[in-house]
């Protein structure tokens, strides 16, 4: 197959927070791009189609919209 992304991805485990009006909701970060991620949740309810993903451990809040979900996954893509 071959890879037809802009940037490459990194397999990391990140402890991350997913933050959109007063909410907080933990999540984990699984892969990271310069231009998107894939993020591992315990239920999608409620996550809108925007919103901030924070990484506190590297200091990141990085703006970004849904660009597709799986059972416990997002992939989301930087804005």
């Amino acid at each position: 197959m071959v890879e037809t992304r802009i940037a490459p991805r990194y397999r990391v485990m990140k402890v991350a927070k997913i933050e959109f009006g007063a909410t907080t909701i933990d999540c984990k970060v699984r892969d990271l791009s310069l231009t998107g991620a894939a993020i591992e949740v315990p239920s999608q309810a409620g996550i809108p189609e925007r919103f901030t993903l924070v990484v506190p451990d590297d200091g990141l809040h990085l703006p970004c919209h849904v660009v597709w979900r799986k059972k416990y996954r997002i992939g989301v893509a930087f804005d």
